[in-house]
């Protein structure tokens, strides 16, 4: 079977034959179904904005919209979002709150865990148009999503002490590392630095330093690989981000790391990712910010929804989709006239949508 990050990573479009291995669910009239996760804050305003402009296009997409809220905490809807992917193989996620408390179950963690989407693909490139002060930003981060921090393993052993338990194998850690240099060698891209704290967490941070940099000379001898040391890697990343290619990372450091290269090149409307694993993708801005606060304002910036969008359009193979919004989406940024808030304008989200369709409709 085709796994879904494999097709990602050719980046080359795929025949029909392919596409049936890695999208189950094709309805008639040669359309593909996703399924589609508004969430919380302004995810149903700005993935609207795509629902929009795919109409516009008539790209061949149905999506089968699962409606479901982080805040509301209902375990039957994540596992509806479950059965969908499963049933669909690629999705479209915006973002989803999880609250801090112990009653409500994370649905990133739980799509994590149930489909093993292990990798994290965030891209923090300069958008011509966008003001950002320093230029020529343009690296990848990829984080492994399954364990580290992440792994979910705390207790309180006694009143008033917690034990949360870092976990990092062999085995992930060399999933992630040739998923990264294949995504450097797919892509042309020359470096892979690997991210880690192992001066300190010598044997956890250690193991995943050295298996990083073991596959890459053992197995990838064209492309060149070093590390740095997490902290040392925030200060290089605002100092000189141009030194950077891909970087992988544990999940916490590259959470850290997307919203500092967020804010890098314009804020988080403007960053798009995706996560893969073996069978399943699912496309999603990469920086995670819920934006409670601007919820039904119409102010959001769809930026990083739109593009990731555009990347799925790439995965499924309809490249002639994305290359058109893509391109249209850009070319509205880069005149600078009708742009959200978060990078200096004053138009609404649906007047920022509506550019990108009057682009679209002038290209025709």
């Amino acid at each position: 079977m085709l796994s879904s990050y494999k097709s990602f990573l050719t980046r080359t479009p795929l025949s029909n034959t392919r596409l049936m291995a890695t999208v189950a669910s094709k309805k008639y009239g040669n359309k593909y179904t996703v399924t589609l996760i508004p969430g919380d804050g302004i995810g149903k305003e700005i993935t609207d904005s795509v629902q929009k402009i795919f109409k516009h296009e008539n790209v061949p997409v149905d999506f089968e919209t699962i409606e479901m809220s982080g805040l509301e905490g209902h375990e039957s809807k994540i596992d509806e979002a479950i059965l969908s992917l499963k049933r669909n193989k690629i999705g479209l996620h915006s973002i989803t709150y999880t609250p801090t408390d112990p009653f409500h179950k994370s649905l990133n963690v739980a799509l994590r865990k149930e489909l093993d989407i292990f990798a994290s693909l965030v891209f923090i490139k300069n958008i011509p148009g966008v003001p950002s002060k320093l230029n020529d930003i343009d690296f990848v981060l990829v984080r492994e999503n399954t364990e580290a921090e992440y792994s979910g393993l705390e207790h309180q052993s006694v009143p008033g002490v917690v034990e949360s338990l870092k976990i990092i194998t062999k085995y992930k850690t060399e999933r992630i590392a040739r998923f990264a240099f294949d995504f450097a060698l797919k892509n042309d891209r020359k470096l892979v630095t690997a991210i880690h704290k192992a001066n300190i967490m010598k044997l956890g941070d250690g193991l995943f330093r050295n298996t990083i940099k073991h596959v890459g000379e053992t197995e990838y001898p064209n492309i060149k690989v070093n590390d740095l040391i997490v902290d040392n890697a925030s200060m290089q990343a605002v100092s000189r981000p141009q030194q950077f290619d891909v970087m992988v990372t544990p999940n916490m450091y590259g959470a850290i790391l997307s919203n500092i290269g967020a804010a890098l090149v314009g804020g988080p409307g403007l960053v798009p990712g995706a996560s893969f694993g073996r069978d399943y993708a699912i496309f999603e801005p990469g920086c995670r910010h819920v934006g409670l606060d601007i919820t039904g304002k119409n102010v959001a910036n769809p930026t990083a929804m739109i593009l990731s969008a555009v990347k799925m359009l790439e995965h499924l193979g309809l490249n002639d989709y994305a290359e058109r919004i893509d391109s249209a989406t850009k070319a509205v940024l880069a005149e600078g006239k009708v742009t959200t808030s978060d990078i200096g304008g004053s138009a609404t989200t649906t007047e920022f949508t509506q550019a990108i369709l009057d682009k679209l409709s002038a290209t025709a």
